[in-house]
C-alpha cells in the first residue's frame, strides 16, 4: 500500500471510498504556503444518513466479535500506522504546520500507540459482580451502545482523531466520525489502512465536511448514540444544547486556559526548558499549554530575563526544515483570530516583551501563517486576555507573593483543563494539586501522557472523562442483573 496525499479527498462509507453525496468540496490549504493543495468532501446530511445505514448493518457482527478477532484488526492498524510513519507526518505537516519532526516524534506514534492501548485493553475489561447475603448475585454487563459519533479538532488531528475512534472500536461500537476540515488528509490516509488492515466494511465511517452541514448532521442524528467531541468551548455548549434532550451520551473535551505556577523552590533548569515547550509546542495550539505564566514575586525578574532570551531563539520557519521549532499557525482564519488577541492585549494595556508581530515567510512559505513566539506582561487576572483561550504562541507572565495569591491567579478562569506545578517541596506540590480546580494536574513535569489514566477538565474545560476504562466505559452502557439463586 502507498500512502499518497490525493487531490481529491473521499468519504469512507460502508468499507468503500465515495465522493460527497452532492458532489461538492472544499479548499483545503497547506498553512505553511497559503496553497489550495487539495479538495475534500463538503458532506451533507445525506452522506450521514448514508454512513448511518453501513454503520447500523455492521454493528450486530462487530458487536459480537470475539476479543481476540477485534484485537488481531485493532494491533493490525497500529503496525501499518507505525510502517506508514513517514508518509502519515509528511500530511500531518502540510495540513498543520507543525514541524515534520514534531509530527514523526509524537503525532503519528501516539496515534499507533492509542490503537494498541486499545486494542489490548479490550482484552483485559472486567465487569463487577456482588454476592447478597441471602444467596442473590448481580452481575453487571458492559454492552456496546450501537452507532456512534467522534468528532475531533485541527490541532492533533490523527492523534486525537485515534484517540477517540480506537476505544469505541475496540468496545465494539460502530463509528461514524468526522476529523477537522481543516486538517482531513490522515483521516482520509486512516481510511485507506483500515481496508488494509481488514475492518470490516461499516465498522468505521470517516465523513469530511464542515460543522454546520456535516458534524451538526452527526450530532443531531437519531440514531447515533453518543458523542465524543474535542473543540472549542462554544461548539461544545451548542452540541449538548442538541444532544441532551435526545439523551444522548456526551464526551466533551473543550478549551483551556492553564496556570503554569512556577515556586521559587523550582528545579530552575528543567523548569526553564519545559515552560518553553508548554508555551510554544504546537504554535501554541494544544489545549494543555501553560498560557498563563504565575511566578513567585522573588524570582519573577529573574525567570523573565531568561525565559525571554531563550524564547529569542525559536526559529519559526518552514515545517519541513528540521531547524525550525515552531511552524506556521494552523490556517488564516485561526492566524487573524490570533493576531486580534494580540491587539487586544495591547488596548488592555498589557507590554509586549517578545514578539507580537506576523512573520514573513521566505522561498516556498512567502505567504504562509507565521507568528512570533509572543510574551506578555502587565495584565490582570480579570481582562479578556487572561481569561479567553488564544491558542496561539502567546502567553502571559504574573507575580505572586504567596501561596494563597497564587492559587486566587490559578483558579480566576472559567477553565479547568490543566495545571503545572514547579517545586521541590514535596508537601506543597500535593497541597497546591488538591487545591488548583483543573481535571489535570502535572508536577514538575509537563504533557507526560499515561494513557490508563482518567483525562478531562472541570468548568468550561468540558464534561466527561477519556482515557483508560474510562473511555471504554464511556462507549459501553451499564446494564445490571440480578440473580435470585
Amino acid at each position: 500500500m502507498d500512502l499518497k496525499a490525493p487531490e481529491k479527498i473521499l468519504n469512507y462509507i460502508g468499507g468503500e471510498l465515495k465522493a460527497p453525496a452532492n458532489g461538492k468540496y472544499i479548499d483545503n490549504v497547506n498553512p505553511a504556503t497559503g496553497d489550495v493543495y487539495s479538495y475534500i468532501p463538503d458532506s451533507t446530511a445525506q452522506d450521514v444518513e448514508d454512513a448511518v445505514a453501513a454503520a447500523k448493518a455492521a454493528f450486530p457482527a462487530w458487536s459480537t466479535t470475539p476479543a481476540e478477532e477485534k484485537f488481531r484488526i485493532l494491533n493490525r492498524i497500529a503496525e501499518l500506522i507505525d510502517q506508514h510513519l513517514d508518509a502519515l507526518a509528511l500530511a500531518e505537516t502540510n495540513d498543520n504546520g507543525k514541524p515534520l519532526w514534531l509530527s514523526k516524534r509524537v503525532d503519528i506514534p501516539r496515534a499507533s500507540s492509542n490503537f494498541r492501548f486499545f486494542a489490548t485493553g479490550l482484552m483485559h475489561f472486567a465487569t463487577e459482580s456482588h454476592n447478597m447475603e441471602n444467596g442473590t448475585i448481580n452481575y453487571t454487563l458492559r454492552q456496546p451502545i450501537g452507532v456512534v459519533g467522534c468528532i475531533s479538532p485541527w490541532n492533533l488531528p490523527l492523534y486525537l482523531f485515534t484517540w477517540k475512534i480506537a476505544p469505541a472500536l475496540a468496545a465494539g461500537n460502530c463509528v461514524v466520525s468526522k476529523p477537522s476540515e481543516v486538517t482531513p488528509m490522515t483521516g482520509y490516509l486512516l481510511s485507506l489502512i483500515c481496508k488494509e488492515a481488514g475492518l470490516p466494511a461499516g465498522v468505521l465511517n470517516i465523513l469530511h465536511g464542515n460543522g454546520p452541514n456535516c458534524g451538526s448532521a452527526i450530532v443531531s442524528h437519531p440514531e447515533i448514540k453518543a458523542i465524543s467531541f474535542t473543540g472549542s468551548t462554544r461548539a461544545g455548549k451548542e452540541i449538548a444544547a442538541v444532544a441532551a434532550p435526545m439523551f444522548k451520551k456526551i464526551s466533551l473535551e473543550l478549551g483551556g486556559k492553564n496556570p503554569n505556577i512556577i515556586f521559587a523552590d523550582c528545579d530552575w533548569e528543567k523548569m526553564m526548558r519545559t515552560t518553553l515547550q508548554s508555551s510554544f509546542a504546537n504554535q501554541g495550539q494544544i489545549c494543555l499549554c501553560g498560557s498563563r505564566i504565575l511566578v513567585e514575586e522573588s524570582i519573577y525578574e529573574k525567570f523573565k530575563a531568561e525565559f525571554i532570551e531563550k524564547a529569542k531563539k525559536l526559529t519559526v520557519g518552514d515545517p519541513l526544515d528540521d531547524n525550525s521549532r515552531q511552524g506556521a499557525v494552523v490556517s488564516k482564519m485561526h492566524f487573524d483570530k490570533v493576531m486580534s488577541c494580540i491587539e487586544l492585549a495591547k488596548q488592555e494595556g498589557g507590554k509586549i516583551l517578545l514578539g507580537g508581530n506576523a512573520i514573513k515567510g521566505t522561498g516556498r512559505c512567502e505567504n504562509g501563517y507565521f507568528i512570533e513566539p509572543t510574551i506578555i506582561e502587565g495584565l490582570g487576572p480579570n481582562c479578556r486576555t487572561n481569561m479567553e483561550e488564544i491558542f496561539g504562541p502567546v502567553v502571559t507572565i504574573q507575580s505572586f507573593k504567596t501561596e494563597d495569591e497564587a492559587m486566587e491567579l490559578a483558579n480566576c478562569s472559567e477553565y479547568g483543563l490543566a495545571a503545572t506545578i514547579w517545586t521541590q517541596d514535596v508537601s506543597r506540590a500535593n497541597r497546591v494539586a488538591a487545591k488548583v480546580h483543573s481535571g489535570i494536574i502535572w508536577v514538575n513535569c509537563w504533557l507526560l501522557r499515561d494513557l490508563r489514566t482518567p483525562f478531562g477538565g472541570f468548568k468550561n474545560s468540558g464534561v466527561g472523562r477519556e482515557g483508560g476504562w474510562d473511555a471504554l466505559k464511556f462507549f459501553t452502557d451499564v446494564k445490571n442483573v440480578c440473580i435470585d439463586l
